[in-house]
């Protein structure tokens, strides 16, 4: 036992492990009494046994194998972690537990089995269990069997999938095995328990007995539904519920509820595999269907009979079968035929279910017209087709077809029509059957029970008894008000009969006509209703009705359910309700009227009616009103008294008081009494003859709009105008138009006859007299609110004039909404009234559609026409589809008959050609304009199709194709898109254009839609993979999508869909979901009453989300700039652009940062754009013959692989691939290339890349160039591997290829150094040594090409890094190579500086110096002219660099220098003509905006300057025009006449743009002066020093980008919050005061800080600071003190608002604002221990509100619920506080102005008026006013104290200021004496500059590029110098003229150059000043000022001189 007590001491968890079973053993009981023990099932003891419940299980001795199984059960109980073990515990348990003779074992599998599915991990035990089925062991095969059956039992058919069980039960009735069959027959009998017939159809292929025995046992089956006993731990509560009953013993009032759930679970449809039909049709299938012959066609139907006998077929283009039944249906003589398609079609439809939808259309009116064959067999044949084809639509789709077969002559087609219609209606729910469906139903069914044939009748009492029933009477009697009690009765009866079909399958009368089962259709169509209520409602009394109405889901799209809808009778034709029935009222003969009014009106009233004195007259008047206002209202004989007030005199009463109070009494009795129309014509005539009359008009108006109420104004409004425009009186057509107006404003729009008006209209607008004009133009007005764009185009043919009268009249009415009717809500429908209401706006927008007069185009589109749209030549094609557009437009609206046309449409829409794909999108576009809401019956056949071009590669045509879903979405409303699986089929196509085009429109849709479809889920599987799609694009939108797919499905369906996704992907998903619940709007509210239908695009722009909103406004931005970028797109429409731009202004913004950054590089994509637009345009011609195999091309080239490029580089660095290294490619570098890629780069391409034959690399190419700018981030992911493609090209012989590959290279790098991307040294290395070999190409072009690309490769990757390859590329043997490299790195050292050599300038130099003594010439050369470029730059040293050259190549390179001395001018000019392009590819790189030739060379010699040398470069003068002065000033004034030169000379070149000496600081590099000529490498040499170790050179550093202010502007919101974190931490860093700069350092800072503040985009620091603000309030840590800086800043900040406010995007700081306030609302701001943070918010809101006025209240477009956002409400508060103050301010200014200066004040007041003063002076534009001021106040208060504001300024301001004073004294007390004195001439006096102290360069003007006279530059330069310190000289500093004079003739450039010298010492250290002002390169040309500056060489000093001396020349010629 030695060993028993080794075990007995180890811990539970190794006992389980241990060898020996009985240690086992003794293991699993301690474990078992521990799991019991453990509370917490979150407690770690649990994760120990994870890896061991495995063994537990299978433990291979049988005793220790019944304890662990009972322990694994325990665990999986309770331990939280047990989910994970599912899939290994489940497995164990069915291989090694099933297989075990004990029961117990099995028994406990089993229930462990059960308890997995418990903790909800029913699929992956579901799983096991099925693989088990597999086994080869009969035993484990039953096991597993029983286990399904006891899991479905107790947790039924909701939570175990019965499909996959119902798939395998054939097979296991086959089992040799009987047990296996056995128990297989009880698992049958269990399913069918829960789905009953739906079981049926997957079974009836088993053996005949087995068959049977089922049939026996299924009868056994109780009939009550079964429950769930058993449930899920997230079904808690169902469970008590489900206890409680047990408790109670009854189940009767939850037996309801769960048999819904229950019941419509499983469609016996759902069970059944799809069978692909189409490939099995007989290959003759199509000559035999058109045979001559009908045996033949026989046998063609009998062939497709048989294969649609399967219950479900495969979704598939059936388009072309259809099409041939559908013709033998309709065509075809013999009988018997027309039975067998109709048969076919029936088939189809049943297992095609809602995909043969798109067909049904074309059908249905086939089929209808088709029954008027008499014969019982095809009757029957032609009935199951149809009720079939029904249930894969909706009626509203084929409505317009039943409605018009409905009319029909044959009364077979109509009896059949009707009966066809009841049946449908039976299907209908009373959400599918909303009112204005059974509106043209109803009225067709009425003719149809009107009708002489009695079978006719019958059949419309069916339909309308089973509408009846369906929608009950509150929405049906409406539409019955005009039928006869006795027909009314019928109807009923009928009503009473009917069987609803959804519902309980009791085998209706639907089902027995169907003549089979109808199980498997119905479920489609049920929903979960309410079917038991609805049966014992139907017997109740109507309203009852409402509740199963309800509970059906609510209509779609209307607020209310429309059996609830009210039946008020408000207005449209036909829709009078029961108590309006005495309209009809006959005409009364006036005896008649006589006695009727005597009985109501006193005697002394009727005789004075016509008395001939007026006052009798009036005072029958007010005894008249008297009576009618106290009679009854069904007392009061309204006829009678209209026609007494008619008695003569009646409408021609000449008396205005009589009138008036006639006219008033009419309104009283329309008011008070039954008023019929017939009492109304008795007086509207005289209403309208009165209604233009002074004094009576408002009376008949009042008349006129009571009799509209009481008669309702459609039928009021035809009589009064048709009366008006019969008589000639313009007053009273004016005035009936303006009552009309005024009229629809109140009624509403219902049930008005449009075209009556528009004729009436159309009259009036042709009158001569204005005022008519003008009413017809205001009620065009009014009808637009209503009618909506559609209005237009019945006025395109007025004159101009007119029309330009009405459009502006509409463009008021723009973005109106049409106000609420007020009146002719019918008084007597009581509390109805409201509902019907609005049902009846809701009709208003079709209604107004419908009136609109539609032509048949369906005789255009003949047979010829569709041919040629199919043609095979592309050009007969676009013939084809031109004439559809014209026949559209011809007819601007059409019915929606319009023939074959759909399908000739939708072939093209996958046409090669893609103008042809577009120009069809545009004809559906017009077609959808052109159908109005018919279009909806389309959509399945057409609309679908359109969203599949949404895959397309290009751009332009995804833009084209949403614009068409767009527009048709608008008509058809979102519901038939949804509907079937259509969309979820798109979706799942795996085309990321597809996918992210489809998604961003679904999440642009939804948000809208109140309800939708519930085949929306279909959807749901493919959101989740387009979740975890490669393309990021795709991700996103499905991100952004997924709220709004929950917000209509809820979280619990959303995430139920994720259980068939992997584990991985499932919580990666439902996190998603998480983030997307929090993120989940609400439901759009149903539409208020008033407005509840705005007609036409209104409401769509309503409902719009902000992104869409805001992507509209980043487009717009986008555009306004000359972006290169756009330009090279190549023509792709701006509109895909849009969806691009962004998705969310945030996005927006950082494009728009974007946008700007391509700006500054300007020139570098304006020079090149031209060759890349002729690149493009070149490369489309090449794609245009592979475009038919293009077809599967879609989808993006490049495969953005995560971290991809990163994996790939730690590969090569750890040697796992080779290094790509060579001299010529071996194959396994192109074998491994190969492999690399097949992950990121599409197949097709690669096989294009890696193909043998050239031509399809230059395929390749092609491709890559279109895809260039469509898919950046691919290209960039993929770079690498791009590169080393492409240095195997440049080892192709072949030089098409070569030349490609440049110019796809070319294009590549613009791109790059678009996007700011940096080459990686591994994509340098293994590309630029193989790009260097081309550059000794014989051929020029390629040279040249690659010339430029070396150039732009130094954009993104540095040039010191160049200059090693190029050196390394100067050691071939290609003697043209070496020389084009050395010259290439003498381009290097002149553009980028000395800094460039590498390893040091020394090494490179010498190496350069050995190739002076080459034996090519060329190659001399290059190397004579390198050295005489660096010695341009770098002066004298040079030789001291080179160090010993033998005496040969010293001399050479000697007299190379000398010459290029002697002319130093020329010697820059020749190399430039010799190298032109080089000139150019500089400039670009020094990012110069090229504005010519001329300035090209200034920008050359701008990289020539020389900091120290004596070689002088002066500005290029063409040599001709360089004078010799000294020796014209030396001919002492002996005036020669003959001077023709110089007047031929153009003198003004000497005044070519001045170098400016420019102050330097001395940079850390020695180098740094030379190269900082180059913009990319300066910033790169600052940017490597902002990260240096030592703390003042990287702050000084930061300056410096500070302080160019187009690069402080790209800073963006995140790099500025974390710079701004880090400056304000260093500050408050106690550490910092330690070091013995301490002070200095924090001041510098400071100092910086204020310039990060002032330079930086303002949007950006703003937010940045609000963030960060907010930030530090939150984290705890924070210090105090660091929110109080951050507060300055902000401070700080707002005093510079006022400036600045025009600059900032107030949206996004407004959003900032609102999220700072949500984060901290007012109280919790209130709680902090500061009040700064509430008063810097306050400020900063109160200065916004201030500077912007009430407009601040339209920048809240960001914030997505304005109304919740305490931001608005604080805005309003502000603004309401400055609008009140205002009144009393404005008032104070004026006088404040006026006595500005005049008043000597208090000390503030003088203060307050310098202040403004020196504002002024600081700004741009007011800078002289302000120094005119300044000099009046000076003047006035000679001792007021200007010292103070001087002190703040800078230096260079205060001398400004002075000189500025100076000048205008001398100006006011007598020009000319200071030109003398002062050496500027006498006409640039006046030119003085304005530099305010922020930015010189852009106060200058010249921003509209034209000439800027030397003056403006020669002032500049005198400020420049003055503040560098460089004395301005007066006279007497100067040497006497004489001294001058007699120095010997040597360039007298000399003395001002040494002058200049001395003081470059001086420069360097005034560092303070030169922060104010740094006249950098960069910073002139990115403020957009065309002039070029250079370094301080000596030409810049001498203009001045220069330009004295010719004065003096001058005058003493005189």
């Amino acid at each position: 036992m030695g060993d028993d007590s080794e075990w007995m001491k180890l811990p539970i968890d190794q006992k389980c492990e241990h060898k020996l079973w009985k240690a086992r053993l003794n293991g699993y009981e301690e474990a078992l009494k521990l799991f019991q023990k453990i509370d917490d099932e979150k407690s770690p003891e649990w994760s120990k046994y994870l890896g061991l419940v495995k063994k537990f299980v299978t433990d291979s001795n049988a005793v220790a194998q019944l304890k662990g199984l009972e322990a694994a059960l325990a665990y999986v109980e309770n331990a939280h972690v047990a989910g994970k073990t599912t899939g290994e515990v489940a497995s164990g348990v069915v291989n090694k537990v099933f297989n075990q003779p004990k029961a117990r074992a099995k028994e406990l599998g089993l229930d462990i089995c059960l308890m997995y599915i418990e903790i909800e991990k029913g699929e992956a035990v579901q799983e096991e269990l099925l693989k088990g089925l597999d086994n080869k062991n009969p035993k484990i095969i039953v096991a597993c069997i029983e286990t399904l059956r006891k899991a479905l039992s107790e947790f039924g058919s909701k939570i175990i999938s019965l499909k996959p069980i119902i798939k395998v039960l054939p097979k296991l009735f086959e089992s040799r095995e009987k047990a296996v069959r056995d128990e297989a027959k009880l698992l049958a009998v269990e399913i069918y328990r829960w789905i009953r017939d739906a079981l049926r159809p997957p079974l009836q292929n088993i053996n005949s007995v087995q068959l049977k025995e089922l049939e026996e046992e299924w009868v056994k089956v109780s009939s009550a539904a079964p429950k769930q006993t058993r449930f899920l731990r997230s079904q808690q509560e169902l469970k008590a519920k489900f206890e409680q009953q047990q408790a109670v013993g009854g189940d009767a009032d939850g037996g309801g509820d769960d048999e819904e759930e229950a019941v419509p679970q499983v469609d016996a449809y759902e069970l059944l595999e799809a069978v692909e039909i189409l490939s099995k049709l007989p290959k003759d299938f199509y000559e035999k269907i058109e045979a001559k012959k009908w045996q033949e066609r026989k046998e063609a139907l009998e062939a497709v009979e048989l294969l649609v006998k399967n219950p479900k077929l495969e979704a598939g283009d059936y388009a072309d079968l259809v099409k041939v039944l559908k013709k033998v249906v309709g065509k075809d003589t013999n009988v018997m035929l027309v039975a067998l398609a109709a048969k076919c079609l029936a088939g189809l439809a049943a297992g095609l279910r809602k995909k043969f939808g798109q067909y049904a259309g074309h059908v249905v009116p086939t089929i209808l017209e088709k029954f008027k064959e008499k014969k019982p067999q095809v009757v029957q044949a032609l009935q199951e087709a149809i009720d079939a084809i029904f249930l894969t639509t909706t009626l509203q789709n084929i409505s317009e077809d039943v409605l018009a077969v409905m009319d029909n002559k044959n009364p077979t087609i109509k009896q059949q029509t009707s009966l066809f219609i009841a049946r449908s209606f039976r299907h209908c729910t009373p959400s599918t059957l909303p009112k204005s469906l059974l509106k043209p139903f109803c009225a067709a069914l009425l003719k149809h029970i009107n009708d002489s044939a009695p079978e006719v009748r019958d059949a419309g009492f069916e339909a309308l008894g089973t509408a009846l029933k369906v929608a009950g009477e509150k929405a049906v009697n409406p539409f019955l008000a005009d039928v006869d009690k006795l027909k009314l009765d019928r109807i009923k009866e009928c009503a009473e009969k009917v069987e609803l079909v959804y519902g309980k399958k009791t085998g209706g009368a639907a089902e027995k006509k169907e003549g089979k089962p109808i199980t498997g259709k119905t479920p489609a169509l049920s929903g979960t209703g309410g079917d038991k209520e609805t049966k014992d409602a139907a017997s109740k009394p109507g309203p009852l009705k409402k509740a199963p109405a309800v509970k059906s889901g609510g209509p779609p799209k209307k607020g209310k359910p429309a059996a609830a809808a009210g039946m008020g009778g408000a207005g449209a034709k036909g829709k009078k309700g029961p108590e309006t029935k005495e309209i009809f009222e006959s005409e009364l003969s006036i005896e008649v009227c006589e006695e009727k009014a005597a009985a109501v009106l006193p005697a002394s009233c009727i005789q004075q009616l016509d008395s001939g004195n007026w006052k009798e007259r009036l005072a029958c008047m007010e005894e008249f009103q008297k009576a009618v206002e106290l009679m009854e209202r069904n007392e009061m004989p309204c006829q009678a008294l209209v026609r007494m007030l008619a008695k003569k005199p009646g409408w021609k009463e000449t008396n205005f008081q009589v009138m008036q109070m006639k006219l008033h009494i009419v309104a009283l009795i329309a008011q008070k009494g039954n008023f019929s129309k017939t009492s109304a014509q008795v007086v509207l005539d005289g209403l309208v003859d009165k209604v233009g009359d002074v004094k009576c008009g408002s009376n008949a108006k009042e008349a006129m709009t009571a009799i509209a109420e009481a008669c309702q104004l459609p039928w009021t409004a035809e009589q009064v105008v048709a009366m008006a425009f019969s008589q000639k009186n313009p007053k009273n057509q004016s005035e009936t138009l303006n009552w009309l107006s005024n009229a629809i404003k109140e009624f509403g729009f219902s049930g008005l006859n449009v075209k009556a008006f528009i004729s009436n209209v159309k009259t009036a607008l042709a009158a001569t007299n204005p005022a008519v004009r003008t009413s017809a133009i205001t009620l065009l007005g009014v009808m637009y609110l209503y009618v909506g764009p559609p209005l237009r185009m019945f006025f395109e043919d007025e004159k101009p004039a007119l029309l330009s009268q009405i459009d502006a009249e509409f463009e008021k009415m723009q973005g109106q909404t049409a106000p609420a009717p007020t009146r002719g809500i019918s008084r007597h429908s009581g509390g109805g009234g409201d509902d019907g209401e609005e049902e009846e706006q809701e009709d208003v927008g079709n209604d107004v559609v419908d009136l609109l007069p539609r032509t048949d185009i369906g005789d255009k589109i003949t047979a010829e026409l569709v041919s040629k749209i199919g043609d095979k030549n592309w050009k007969i094609r676009k013939e084809g589809l031109d004439e559809v557009t014209s026949i559209i437009n011809d007819a601007k609206f059409i019915q929606p008959n319009i023939g074959e046309l759909p399908a000739a449409l939708k072939s093209r829409l996958n046409d090669s050609n893609k103008i042809l794909v577009q120009q069809t999108l545009s004809i559906l576009q017009q077609l959808a304009t052109a159908m109005g809401p018919n279009i909806k019956q389309h959509v399945k056949n057409l609309g679908i199709p359109v969203i599949t071009v949404l895959g397309d590669s290009k751009n332009n045509v995804r833009a084209a194709a949403l614009a068409t879903v767009n527009a048709w979405a608008e008509q058809t409303g979102m519901k038939e898109w949804l509907e079937g699986e259509d969309l979820s089929e798109e979706l799942k196509k795996e085309n990321p254009f597809l996918r992210q085009e489809l998604l961003g429109w679904l999440a642009e849709k939804l948000p809208t839609l109140r309800s939708v479809p519930s085949d929306l889920l279909l959807c749901v599987p493919h959101l989740y993979s387009c979740l975890e799609d490669r393309n990021g694009d795709v991700r996103k939108k499905a991100q952004d999508a997924l709220p709004f797919f929950m917000m209509h499905l809820g979280f619990e369906k959303m995430a139920k869909a994720t259980g068939k996704l992997k584990p991985t992907s499932k919580d990666q998903v439902l996190a998603m979901l998480e983030k997307a619940k929090a993120n989940m709007p609400a439901k759009p509210a149903p539409p208020a009453k008033a407005s509840s239908r705005v007609v036409g695009g209104a409401a769509l722009a309503k409902f719009q989300p902000a992104s869409a909103l805001a992507e509209d406004l980043g487009s717009n931005t986008m555009e306004s700039k000359p972006d290169p970028k756009k330009a090279k797109a190549g023509g792709a429409s701006s509109k895909a652009k849009q969806s691009d731009v962004n998705s969310g202004m945030s996005k927006g913004n950082t494009s728009l940062s974007k946008a700007n950054t391509s700006l500054s590089k300007g020139s570098i994509g304006l020079t090149k754009n031209k060759s890349i637009k002729q690149g493009v345009q070149g490369k489309k011609v090449l794609s245009k013959p592979n475009l038919k195999e293009d077809d599967d091309k879609s989808g993006p080239i490049f495969i953005i692989v995560p971290n991809g490029k990163e994996q790939r580089m730690k590969d090569e660095k750890g040697l796992k691939v080779l290094k790509w290294n060579f001299t010529t490619p071996r194959d396994e570098y192109i074998e491994q290339l190969k492999t690399q890629m097949s992950s990121c780069v599409a197949k097709w391409l690669q096989d294009e890349m890696f193909h043998a034959d050239f031509q399809h690399h230059n395929k390749a190419l092609a491709v890559m160039i279109e895809h260039l700018e469509s898919e950046k981030d691919g290209v960039i992911s993929c770079l690498d591997l791009i590169l080393k493609w492409l240095t195997l090209r440049f080892f192709d012989t072949n030089t098409s290829v070569l030349m490609k590959a440049l110019e796809y290279l070319k294009l590549l790098f613009n791109l790059l150094s678009q996007e700011e991307y940096h080459l990686t040294e591994n994509e340098a290395s293994s590309f630029i040594p193989y790009l260097i070999l081309k550059v000794g190409e014989p051929k020029d072009v390629i040279r040249k090409d690659v010339r430029a690309i070396l150039n732009r490769m130094c954009l993104i990757y540095p040039a010191s890094k160049m200059f090693t390859f190029i050196m390394e590329g100067t050691k071939s043997k290609n003697s043209k190579q070496r020389a084009e490299c050395l010259e290439e790195l003498g381009c290097l050292v002149e553009s980028y500086g000395m800094n460039v050599c590498q390893p040091t300038p020394g090494k490179a130099l010498k190496e350069m110096a050995t190739h002076i003594g080459d034996r090519d010439n060329t190659v001399r050369n290059a190397a004579l002219n390198t050295i005489v470029t660096v010695y341009n730059v770098h002066g004298d040293q040079v030789f001291k660099l080179i160090g010993n050259l033998s005496e040969k190549d010293m001399s050479m390179l000697e007299e190379r220098i000398k010459r290029s001395a002697k002319r130093p001018s020329a010697a820059p000019v020749r190399q430039a003509e010799e190298k032109p392009q080089r000139t150019q590819n500089i400039s670009a790189n020094a990012s110069m905006l090229r504005k010519g030739p001329a300035e090209d060379m200034s920008s050359k010699l701008n990289q020539n300057r020389n900091m120290g040398s004596h070689s002088e470069t002066t500005h290029t003068v063409p040599r001709e025009f360089q004078l010799d002065l000294d020796e014209i000033e030396n001919d002492n004034g002996t005036v020669r006449c003959e001077m023709p030169a110089l007047v031929q000379h153009k003198l003004d070149d000497i005044f070519e743009p001045v170098l400016i000496p420019e102050p330097k600081i001395r940079a850390v590099s020695p180098h740094f002066d030379d190269m900082h000529s180059n913009t990319a490498s300066t910033i790169n040499f600052v940017i490597s020093q902002v990260a240096s170790g030592d703390i003042n050179t990287s702050i000084q550093a930061l300056a410096q980008l500070f302080q160019i202010e187009s690069l402080a502007r790209e800073a963006s919101t995140g790099v500025l919050k974390d710079l701004m974190h880090g400056l304000i931490t260093l500050m408050l860093d106690s550490r910092v005061e330690d070091l013995e700069e301490g002070e200095q350092v924090i001041r510098s800072v400071n100092l910086l800080v204020v310039k990060v503040l002032e330079k930086s985009d303002q949007t950006n620091i703003l937010s940045a600071l609000l963030v960060l603000l907010q930030d530090s309030l939150l984290a705890t840590a924070s210090s105090p003190k660091f929110s109080e800086l951050v507060m300055k800043c902000l401070w700080r900040m707002v005093r510079l608002l006022p400036e600045t406010i025009n600059s900032i995007n107030l949206d996004r700081i407004l959003l900032d604002i609102h999220i700072f306030m949500k984060v901290f609302p007012k109280e919790k701001l209130k709680q902090c221990k500061s009040e700064f943070p509430i008063r810097t918010l306050k400020t900063l809101l109160h200065t916004l509100c201030k500077l912007k006025g009430p407009k601040i209240l339209d920048h809240l477009t960001m914030i997505d619920n304005k109304n919740e956002s305490e931001l608005e409400a604080h805005l309003c508060r502000v603004m309401k506080h400055t609008m009140d103050q205002s009144g009393s301010k404005a008032d104070k200014d004026t006088e404040k102005g006026a006595s500005r200066i005049e008043e000597k004040a208090s000390k503030a007041k003088v203060n307050d008026i310098l202040a403004e003063i020196f504002k002024k002076i600081g700004s741009k534009e007011n800078t002289k006013e302000g120094l005119a001021e300044l000099y009046e106040y000076k003047k006035k208060y000679s001792d007021a104290d200007i010292e103070p504001f001087l002190k703040n300024s800078s230096q260079f301001f205060q001398s400004y200021v002075e000189r500025g004073l100076r000048l205008i004294e001398t100006e006011r007390e007598g020009k000319g004496r200071i030109a003398a004195s002062t050496g500027i001439s006498p006409q640039m006096e006046g030119t003085c500059v304005p530099a305010s102290t922020h930015t010189v360069s852009s106060s200058i003007g010249n921003t509209n590029g034209e000439e800027v006279g030397p003056s403006v530059y020669l002032e500049r330069l005198k400020i420049l110098r003055q503040r560098c310190g460089l004395d301005n000289a007066k006279q007497e500093d100067r040497p006497p003229l004489t001294s001058l004079l007699s120095k010997p003739a040597v360039p007298t450039v000399a003395s001002s150059t040494d002058m200049l010298h001395s003081k470059l010492s001086q420069l360097r250290e005034s560092r303070e000043q030169y922060q104010h002002l740094d006249l950098d390169s960069n910073q002139t040309h990115s403020s957009g000022i065309g002039t070029t500056l250079a370094s301080p060489s000596s030409a810049a000093a001498n203009i001045d001189d220069l330009k004295k001396r010719l004065e003096r020349i001058k005058s003493s010629r005189k």
